[in-house]
């Protein structure tokens, strides 16, 4: 199997693909196909517990595609559903990733949920995370840019909690507030993660939510 990404910063993936090889993608992320590759629309792998949890807690769909080559030199294009960079993170230990930010992935890769806290409902933020099972690569797509960042043994970062893409399952972290309540609601801050290496981080360098905020003030009203 053979993959390029193009068009970053509003990014595909173009996989060539050989007879038997096959990719997992989330339902709605295909662009084209060009030869014969069989489609399956199948439930998440890990029972309907997992699956239903991955719709309610995570956003996710309850359904994917699987993309299987019938013969050799097939090409698939996958893409995600918001306006930046795809990156690969070739997993061959558990990666926990932001919901909405998978895209794909090969080899024996499943999803599970992870919920990452209690703070949800105090200033609207979702913590709820998706957890890579397996090996293999995946695929996943962030808001703008996507950077990686290696931290060392006692290396430390916070991260606003809306910009984390993905970080390595063994990596330390916590959810806290940011300076005090004014700070929150004048000062556009809220959660950030407490993160302290080792590991590896992917983040993205705009903010969904931040974009939202900004479009508001313009944006029809209800019943005007």
């Amino acid at each position: 199997m053979k993959y390029d990404i193009v068009h970053n910063p509003v990014g595909m993936v173009d996989f060539v693909l050989n007879w038997n090889e096959s990719v997992t993608a989330e339902a709605g992320a295909m662009v084209y196909m060009r030869g014969d590759i069989n489609t399956k629309t199948r439930t998440r792998k890990g029972g309907l517990f997992k699956t239903f949890k991955s719709k309610v807690l995570a956003g996710e769909s309850f359904f994917v595609n699987e993309f299987t080559a019938k013969e050799d030199n097939c090409g698939l294009g996958i893409t995600g559903a918001v306006l930046g960079d795809i990156q690969v993170i070739q997993a061959d230990e558990e990666y926990i990733v932001q919901s909405g930010a998978y895209i794909a992935s090969t080899g024996t890769i499943t999803l599970d949920t992870k919920w990452q806290g209690f703070t949800r409902g105090i200033f609207g933020n979702n913590l709820f995370m998706l957890k890579t099972i397996g090996k293999g690569d995946v695929f996943v797509t962030g808001w703008g840019g996507i950077r990686k960042v290696v931290l060392k043994q006692g290396e430390n970062m916070i991260l606003d909690n809306y910009q984390l893409v993905a970080m390595s399952g063994i990596i330390e972290y916590k959810i806290k507030k940011h300076g005090s309540l004014k700070t929150a609601i004048l000062g556009g801050e809220a959660l950030v993660i407490e993160i302290h290496g080792p590991g590896v981080i992917y983040y993205q360098t705009k903010n969904l939510m931040a974009f939202a905020r900004v479009l508001s003030p313009i944006m029809p009203k209800p019943g005007r």
